[in-house]
């Protein structure tokens, strides 16, 4: 783990909870003020410890009811074909997640789509027209049961 202090681990877990927090309001619940709390957040975005800053939507109030749980299984595994699959996945907007992993299959994708048909026509019309694809399992997710993006940082 890179070099946090305590101070850098209270920042960070703020900033987990809410992103859009200001420096002052940093700085007033951790008694310092806005100058220190304005150099450590800059200090670690350019570290690369903080990654991004985003806005979690709501996947059902946007239209994507349906999350599906895709194990993908390659034909054949050289670097070229890999990176042709990667960068297909890459573009396609229905792939939120994309994870090469060891095991029964080389891919691990989570898609999110408005509903079955959605996933139908992604299957046929996309991912299984990507060239090398072999086998598609998919698993449909009926109830969300923890969704966590904070990493809890001890203080």
């Amino acid at each position: 783990m890179e070099n946090i202090d305590q101070i850098d681990r209270k920042i960070l877990n703020i900033l987990q909870d809410n992103a859009k927090i200001t420096h002052r309001e940093i700085a007033e619940k951790l008694h310092l003020t806005r100058t220190p709390i304005f150099d450590r957040v800059r200090k670690l975005e350019r570290r690369g410890i903080i990654k991004k800053y985003l806005t979690l939507l709501n996947p059902k109030k946007v239209g994507r009811d349906l999350m599906v749980l895709c194990f993908v299984t390659l034909k054949q595994h050289g670097d070229e074909n890999v990176i042709r699959f990667k960068e297909e996945i890459i573009r396609n907007p229905k792939v939120m997640e994309c994870y090469h992993v060891a095991g029964n299959f080389d891919f691990f994708l989570k898609v999110m789509v408005k509903d079955v048909d959605e996933y139908y026509l992604f299957v046929v019309n996309e991912l299984a027209i990507v060239q090398n694809v072999i086998q598609v399992q998919s698993s449909f997710v009926l109830k969300e049961i923890k969704y966590q993006l904070n990493f809890e940082l001890e203080e």
